[in-house]
């Protein structure tokens, strides 16, 4: 591993947009120290000047959000709403944990001797490494970075080597807030690279990572030697469940929301829908209808809807699994089309809906992560339940009923951390995030987020 390149290309049309600096393996072990030593001073930071200093990060990243956005839009590929959209999506977090900071509560306890005091607080877990995905560059880093600062702890942040540029601008914006340049930093290089030397090291104390789920187990695995805290936002196979009283219009709009944004390519993006076989022909009709209007193009051209896909793999998965359910029955309701360049290095996928589906293919068993729908109808409720629970993974799930009892029987018969009853964008940065199952360990946002980042610690007081 040496301290050369990476080369950052737009997904929309193959071009370089930058080169950047590959750290070194002796400059991340570096990092990884300066990190570690600089704990204790970031620590002495009180919370409400912990908590002045991310709202500044906060108020930067606003200031500088169009071009923020233009950056994540050329590396990932993603239409330029959808990037402006997550440029405030990433803020939330950032002001939600500002306000964590001052929250961080210690509590007494009532001793079983007269004599006794027993007294709990919660201090910093330690230096974090974060490792980001590609997909959300901006939100993943915030929701990570944020309550480990708030929390007291330093981090280090590695984001996907598809898309660094939106990560290192981040950062150099939080050092202009006055985060000292110790308190968070960035490393770039390669995963399989980097990964190990953030499991081995004696001084991180946590890894979270968002990504698949063979590669959260491999990181989960390799922090076991030294015991280190881990937190894991892992793959997903999200189902809609849409029963016969479901409001259509509200279900159609709903599920292409989840689908199609940022080209199908997010973890709890809708991969199954179950529709009652009574209103099955209205809701693909209507859904058909919605879905043939997407503009499918680079994602800084006005208007387009759905981009690239990030690379060939990911297209080599969505190409090969609308060919496995097409044999095995299926019919292209729409889409179904391509527009890829293999010199160029661009990869279109235009958004698919697949009728007849059934659970011998494996776009009902493997998560898509592209603009690709399959529809599968139902007579009976609790077969619908046990098809959308059969995975290993369990991150998010969709259902749309007007009936108050259903409703509420769907609630406690799917085992996923993430639940929209009529909703289908239930992400928010005051809610706590995550899966069950294979989908992951711990939850991001909401009150639950800080937790993550801190140890309790008990303290018993004698005469």
């Amino acid at each position: 591993m040496t301290g050369k390149t990476l080369a950052v290309n737009n997904p929309a049309n193959g071009e370089l947009i930058q080169e950047i600096h590959r750290n070194s393996e002796e400059e991340i072990v570096t990092c990884i120290k300066r990190g570690h030593d600089f704990l204790g001073e970031w620590n002495g930071y009180n919370a409400y000047e912990r908590s002045t200093l991310l709202k500044t990060w906060g108020e930067l990243i606003v200031q500088e959000k169009n071009s923020i956005a233009e950056v994540m839009t050329l590396e990932s590929g993603k239409p330029l709403q959808e990037s402006l959209e997550e440029v405030n999506y990433a803020v939330s977090y950032i002001e939600w944990f500002a306000e964590e900071a001052k929250r961080i509560y210690g509590r007494t306890v009532p001793a079983h001797k007269s004599s006794k005091r027993i007294v709990v607080t919660k201090e910093p877990v330690g230096l974090v490494a974060a490792i980001t995905p590609w997909n959300f560059p901006a939100a993943m880093m915030t929701r990570k970075a944020a309550p480990a600062l708030a929390a007291g702890c330093t981090c280090i942040i590695k984001p996907a080597e598809e898309t660094p540029l939106t990560s290192i601008r981040l950062v150099e914006l939080a050092h202009k807030a006055g985060i000292p340049p110790h308190a968070i930093q960035c490393v770039n290089g390669y995963g399989a690279e980097i990964g190990h030397l953030f499991t081995e090291s004696e001084y991180i104390q946590k890894i979270t990572f968002t990504g698949s789920t063979d590669v959260g187990k491999l990181l989960m695995a390799q922090s076991s030697n030294t015991m280190k805290h881990v937190s894991m936002e892992l793959g997903g196979h999200a189902p809609v469940i849409i029963t016969k009283d479901a409001d259509l219009d509200a279900a159609v709009t709903q599920t292409i929301a989840s689908k199609f944004r940022n080209a199908g390519q997010t973890c709890i993006s809708a991969n199954r829908v179950f529709v009652d076989e009574a209103i099955e022909k209205a809701f693909t009709e209507k859904l058909v209808q919605e879905v043939k209007k997407l503009k499918v193009g680079n994602g800084k051209d006005w208007g387009v809807q759905i981009g690239p896909v990030i690379n060939r793999s990911g297209y080599d998965k969505i190409s090969e699994q609308i060919d496995d359910a097409i044999s095995k029955g299926g019919s292209i309701a729409c889409g179904g089309e391509y527009n890829i360049n293999e010199n160029q290095g661009y990869y279109f996928v235009y958004p698919t809906v697949i009728a007849n589906a059934d659970e011998t293919m494996r776009i009902m068993k493997e998560e898509t992560f592209g603009p690709v729908l399959p529809i599968r109808t139902f007579k009976d409720i609790d077969k619908a339940i046990s098809s959308a629970n059969g995975t290993p993974f369990g991150l998010a799930a969709y259902y749309f009923t007007d009936n108050y009892k259903l409703g509420m029987y769907l609630h406690d018969k799917l085992h996923f951390g993430v639940l929209g009853w009529n909703d289908c964008t239930p992400s928010a940065a005051q809610a706590p995030f995550g899966g069950m199952k294979e989908s992951g360990l711990g939850r991001e946002g909401g009150t639950e987020g800080i937790e993550a980042y801190l140890e309790t610690k008990y303290l018993s007081i004698g005469e």
